[in-house]
């Protein structure tokens, strides 16, 4: 069973982990050091008590334990992007999908979207493999600058209301 929890003070380690090998490769390429992983909760913190609330940061809990990030930006009254990254060791059980799953119920009631996006590297193509396993659907590239100073085509994907969710 998988759960999402609102970040803590005491997930710094946890989050050092997630960061870290293979997970950051089509991210940022750092490891995420400790405090790093401190300030980045200690951002969401104070994301999640602004109002109106422009973000949520949820911890991937399975078996008691953290196992990703997933988060939920506001970025218009109707639009919201959605990111998430996992511990390397847990690819491929389909927590990534439960977790944007659950997520996208609450960007569309709690929340009150109309829209979600998201996108992912390409040379990521599981977490492409998520996004329409939810529902999203491929609606093109969009150029991002990556480590080296380069640019790289990201895949872009949008979920619509009214949301029917597609198998799990």
């Amino acid at each position: 069973m998988l759960t999402l929890r609102e970040l803590t003070t005491d997930d710094d380690q946890s989050l050092t982990r997630i960061y870290s090998g293979a997970s950051v490769r089509h991210t940022t390429g750092q490891e995420l050091t400790l405090v790093q992983a401190r300030q980045k909760i200690c951002t969401a913190l104070a994301r999640a008590a602004e109002t109106p609330r422009a973000q949520w940061s949820w911890s991937i809990i399975t078996a008691g334990e953290m196992i990703g990030l997933i988060s939920l930006r506001r970025r218009s009254p109707t639009m919201g992007t959605l990111s998430y990254i996992l511990r390397e060791d847990t690819w491929g059980a389909g927590y990534a999908s439960e977790a944007v799953r659950q997520v996208v119920v609450i960007a569309f009631t709690t929340a009150g979207l109309e829209r979600l996006e998201a996108m992912h590297h390409p040379d990521n193509p599981a977490s492409g493999r998520v996004l329409v396993k939810t529902g999203f659907t491929l609606t093109g590239t969009c150029d991002r600058q990556v480590e080296d100073g380069t640019t790289t085509a990201y895949q872009v994907y949008a979920l619509p209301l009214p949301w029917v969710p597609l198998r799990r």
